[in-house]
């Protein structure tokens, strides 16, 4: 199996890898189009791999096309999960819309940019001064309901399984659960309501690389967006995400019979 890599620190240690620079990809596309799997290529060049190339990429496209906008993130949630997605409201950001969304959205609410990652981009909204600030810092506006939780729950899903999970639980300054804003993790036990749920959202989207961001309310799970690339500070100082990775390309490398294995005749001597 020959791997091609756009990102040299993500893939360390994959056996026959060939490590390219994005800029530089299209010097490549013999060697792209023979390899078995392109692995983290930056979304900008996700269209001229699959639909240019035909390379098979991981993540997975759906991973890239869906984890690149929290707008359509959150519709892809609405649409599979209803249920288990927090009550949202995505408008234009014009003056019929900041003031409908302020009366309609009871304090405190949470308010966020399409594109953000690592705890940026994300405020609590407890006034109509935070409201208005928070209304000049986005194109479109984005609101949810506030979530009464002090941690909340990643899920870090390979392929069709779940590799480990963890909590991830408020920083001293409160709010925020990201480890990048100060949120510390607790690898104590996470219900199987959590991670059965990051599953069900992997599988039904087709997202096979993913750190999922799950609340627990009441015993009650509500997704809150998952990030394609996330970090590792949960995951331990072993190989379990690179072994994880391996065996995932691998099984959908191998070509099925759809017969099932050939039988073993018996051979005359």
């Amino acid at each position: 199996m020959h791997l091609i890599s756009f990102d040299i620190f993500r893939t360390l240690g994959f056996p026959d890898t060939t490590v390219l620079k994005p800029a530089q990809f299209l010097n490549h596309k013999p060697l792209l189009q023979d390899a078995d799997w392109v692995l983290f290529p930056e979304y900008w060049q996700l269209n001229a791999l699959v639909y240019g190339l035909g390379c098979r990429v991981f993540p997975s496209e759906a991973s890239y096309r869906i984890g690149h906008d929290k707008v359509e993130m959150t519709r892809a949630f609405q649409t599979v999960a209803s249920e288990h997605t927090p009550w949202t409201i995505i408008e234009a950001n014009g003056p019929e819309e900041r003031e409908r969304i302020w009366n309609t959205m009871p304090l405190p609410f949470v308010a966020k940019l399409p594109k953000a990652s690592m705890g940026e981009g994300v405020w609590l909204i407890e006034s109509r001064k935070d409201w208005l600030a928070y209304c000049e810092k986005t194109p479109v506006l984005y609101v949810q309901e506030y979530l009464p939780i002090d941690r909340d729950v990643r899920v870090v899903i390979v392929g069709d399984r779940v590799v480990t999970a963890y909590w991830r639980t408020q920083a001293d300054q409160g709010f925020y659960n990201n480890v990048a804003r100060g949120g510390r993790i607790d690898t104590g036990p996470v219900p199987a309501v959590v991670t059965d749920l990051a599953l069900r959202l992997a599988q039904v989207l087709g997202i096979d690389h993913a750190g999922f961001d799950i609340a627990l309310v009441e015993g009650y799970p509500y997704v809150l967006e998952f990030n394609r690339l996330f970090g590792n500070q949960g995951l331990g100082q072993g190989s379990e995400l690179k072994d994880a990775i391996l065996g995932y390309l691998c099984s959908q490398s191998a070509p099925e019979d759809p017969d099932g294995p050939a039988p073993l005749w018996p051979v005359a001597v």
